[in-house]
């Protein structure tokens, strides 16, 4: 993407070409067992490593560095003019129609909280338990209607029909405002949910549907217009693009009647002071809105630039690429007879590159700090913020003990909790291929050196 108002002598995009390469796979890290080794980053759903393509964007950018919407100089321009032409990029690459906003947050997490705070009065919302906290958790002002775990992708339309056949007679004898909230892709499973048929059985029961599309964005095409959905949410950190931005897009009229997410400047066009002592405040309709305060514009800039280097890659190839990787880690997973691979709709679900198991007679905890003491790879353990979920993957009681990337359990006891390895554009073959070979080398000697608890996390022992 680049700005109408163009730095001197110097271009902010550059070339597609190699625009998937990833920062950071040359680092080398400590082996406990000594020596280095170049570190196999298979953490991206939790935060993807930043393209290159971003990076050199991003650095090209820095010495015009302005304030955005609020200076005369020419740096202050030609921000404004990058953080606007950023807005666009976004809604061309997430398909939006030509009514729909585009409103910058810090994240997903972020924008469903302010949508949140935008639902009409008596407003009922209707969530999956399967999904990750940043969906699950910010309806708390709302009537909200938690589903169960569905078990295959008709199951979850025929659930979500049902419960909202059901729902409450609220208003004058209808149903009043009604929002359907579902992942895109599990953050724990990496499974593909069926958006599209959710979306329409939501607006034949007169209800709108937001997509959590943080773990679906950076792995697959995404268009509202073509899936139907009102609103998408996502990330930047985990589309290739660091600095702290995420993006809530869609139908501007919620938006529009509720009051400003943040209260200050740059969502005020007008206040003026009552004759009372108070002020009256004329609030912004647009983005603007939502986007009170200096806004993110590297934040924002970053994730421009990894949507257009995903749409010039192409994802026909990118997902090709990703379903190899895939296969080649359930293959190894399966020929390892004490690890069991989690999932909700089955072996053959088609999945994202996240993928979750548990090993029998392992603490998850103890086996991820193997695996990145003894050979260099990052992996995540825990409940991944999503702890129904994983407990009905896990068959364990909801009082069961077991936190969120804590385990309490000591090396070699049970843990509630899974291991979860993740990948995308730019992970080179040999990372998944040493992964899949640690695996089987951990399970068949066991770990090569001692490991305690500390502080609720499986460290080695010094």
């Amino acid at each position: 993407m680049s700005v109408s108002t163009a730095a001197p002598d110097q271009t902010l995009c550059r070339d597609i070409s190699g625009a998937l390469e990833v920062l950071g796979r040359d680092v080398l890290v400590p082996l406990v067992t000594g020596g280095e080794v170049t570190y196999a980053a298979l953490d991206y759903a939790a935060s993807a490593p930043a393209l290159q393509r971003v990076w050199d964007d991003v650095a090209a950018y820095a010495p015009y560095y302005g304030s955005v919407h609020r200076g005369a100089g020419y740096l202050s321009q030609l921000s404004t003019d990058l953080f606007e032409n950023s807005r666009a990029t976004v809604a061309e690459f997430l398909g939006c129609r030509g009514s729909d906003q585009v409103v910058f947050t810090r994240s997903t997490t972020d924008s469903l909280n302010l949508l949140a705070a935008a639902l009409p009065d008596d407003c009922q919302v209707f969530v999956f338990e399967t999904e990750h906290h940043a969906s699950l958790l910010p309806w708390r002002d709302a009537k909200v209607n938690y589903l169960n775990a569905p078990r295959t992708p008709a199951q979850a339309v025929e659930t979500l029909e049902r419960a909202l056949a059901d729902r409450t007679v609220t208003i004058e004898g209808g149903y009043g405002p009604a929002l359907v909230c579902v992942t895109g892709a599990s953050n724990v499973t990496g499974e593909l949910w069926p958006v599209k048929e959710l979306a329409a059985a939501a607006h034949a029961h007169g209800a709108r549907i937001v997509l959590d599309a943080a773990q679906l964005a950076p792995h697959h095409p995404l268009d509202i217009a073509e899936l139907d959905v009102d609103w998408v949410a996502f990330s930047g950190h985990k589309l290739y693009a660091p600095f702290g931005s995420g993006v809530l897009a869609g139908r501007a009229d919620w938006l529009q009647s509720a009051e400003p997410y943040l209260a200050g400047g740059g969502a005020s066009r007008k206040v003026a002071r009552r004759d009372d002592g108070g002020v009256d405040v004329d609030w912004h309709t647009t983005a603007a809105r939502h986007e009170a305060g200096s806004p993110n514009v590297i934040g924002v800039y970053s994730i421009a630039s990894a949507c257009k280097a995903l749409a010039e890659a192409g994802f026909d190839s990118l997902v090709a690429r990703e379903q190899q990787l895939v296969t080649k880690v359930l293959d190894g997973l399966a020929d390892v007879d004490a690890v069991k691979v989690l999932s909700l709709f089955g072996d053959e679900a088609p999945r994202v590159g996240v993928i979750s198991f548990v090993v029998e007679g392992w603490n998850s905890s103890h086996f991820a700090a193997a695996l990145s003491a003894e050979y260099g790879i990052g992996v995540r353990d825990g409940l991944f913020c999503a702890h129904p979920l994983v407990r009905t993957l896990l068959g364990s009681d909801p009082q069961d003990p077991g936190e969120c990337g804590a385990p309490e359990a000591e090396p070699g006891e049970r843990s509630l909790n899974a291991i979860r390895v993740s990948f995308g554009a730019g992970t080179p073959d040999e990372h998944v291929e040493r992964f899949v070979r640690a695996v089987k080398e951990l399970v068949q000697d066991g770990a090569k050196w001692n490991y305690r608890t500390e502080e609720g996390r499986c460290v080695p022992a010094v």
